[in-house]
């Protein structure tokens, strides 16, 4: 069944979106889905730029031509999707097609859907608009999504059969062991626990981040306590004391933010400079003007170290998921969710090269005081 009636020689010309009122006197080229639409014949009277990305066919040589030829699609199974769906015959109470995936000429997937114009609402078919949308964006995102199902399940895997293995050797053979090597496998089930909870905060993160959802309680902060109690807990663990610089400039402006992201943050910035840099890790607090309009102070803080440093090549990735540099293990998730901590407070974080050599990453917030204290 073909789309559209035959018509008399000459009936269907070549014409330019503005020539016609499907279009609405909107410039269709300005628009960012593809957009297609044929006439009461079933010709082409609109191909906009976005179709022409899209179909990698010129809007000229598709005008005035019928719509299965200027764009012949297929459903998945080969099937002619045109004659499948007949828009100008069938059902007459028929309003469209839904969005699907269909084929282009080559094997390319592209998303579509189709709308039934007609003057009443059981009458004939006066136009067929057609949106159409590249699939590779949607590609990119469920990729990333297996990407992170597989990560985040791979890094569960280990703990949890560790947790698993330590409890099934206690429960089964608790009286063979003595106290201390009791001791030694419940703290690595403990650690493991904390682990396995650590993964699942981060991927809560991630989905709040995506999501728009991410939640920030702020209260005052000491950025400049925050950062010592980290330091500390580094040289409790062993790191010695000389290895940390603490450089706070006073005085600071008030700094109201989320206590428990900022201290995420600082935890992340401060373990990825001592885990993968060498040297000194100097961490510099200083005030600085807001990157947020309307707003002229904010707080800005720098942490280097003075190791190899990153890549130049790798400097637009660092704040991507899955990210992990040169040095492998960890989820590569880190950064990401610094980042999107750090923008959810109003805020902005760069990465570039240490005066020695190392990485050097800054993050600047906003004082944002409550209204009610302005």
């Amino acid at each position: 069944m073909s789309v559209g009636t035959s018509s008399a020689p000459g009936a269907h010309q070549v014409r330019r979106p503005s020539e016609d009122t499907a279009c609405h006197g909107i410039d269709p080229d300005d628009l960012p889905d593809g957009l297609v639409v044929a006439d009461e014949h079933g010709h082409v009277i609109c191909f906009n730029a976005a179709a022409e990305r899209i179909t990698a066919v010129p809007a000229a040589g598709a005008l005035g031509r019928r719509l299965e030829t200027a764009l012949p699609l297929e459903d998945l199974e080969g099937r002619r999707w045109w004659q499948l769906t007949d828009p100008y015959g069938g059902l007459a109470i028929r309003r469209g097609q839904p969005e699907r995936n269909l084929l282009l000429p080559g094997g390319r997937e592209v998303l579509v859907a189709v709308r039934y114009v007609r003057a009443e609402p059981t009458g004939p078919v006066r136009r067929v608009v057609v949106s159409l949308r590249d699939t590779e964006a949607r590609r990119r995102t469920e990729r990333s999504h297996a990407e992170l199902i597989a990560t985040v399940a791979h890094e569960l895997r280990s703990p949890l059969t560790s947790v698993k293995g330590f409890t099934a050797t206690l429960l089964a053979k608790w009286e063979r062991f003595t106290d201390d090597q009791k001791r030694l496998m419940l703290e690595t089930v403990d650690a493991d626990a904390d682990r396995v909870t650590r993964l699942i905060a981060e991927l809560l993160d991630i989905s709040r981040i995506d999501s728009g959802r991410l939640e920030v309680r702020r209260q005052p902060v000491d950025i400049g306590a925050a950062v010592g109690r980290h330091i500390q807990a580094y040289v409790a663990a062993g790191q010695p004391a000389d290895r940390f610089l603490l450089r706070v400039e006073q005085p600071l402006p008030a700094l109201w933010a989320d206590p428990d992201k900022i201290d995420q943050v600082l935890s992340n910035l401060i373990e990825n400079a001592v885990r993968h840099g060498d040297g000194t890790v100097t961490i510099d607090i200083t005030a600085s003007s807001s990157p947020r309009e309307g707003e002229d102070t904010g707080t800005s803080v720098t942490v280097s170290d003075e190791g190899p440093g990153i890549p130049e090549e790798s400097m637009n990735r660092v704040f991507t998921r899955f990210w992990r540099g040169s040095k492998r293990g960890g989820t590569g998730l880190g950064l990401y969710i610094v980042k999107g901590i750090v923008e959810a407070h109003g805020g902005t974080i760069t990465v570039g090269r240490a005066p020695g050599g190392g990485a050097l990453f800054r993050f600047t917030l906003p004082v944002a005081a409550p209204a009610y204290l302005t």
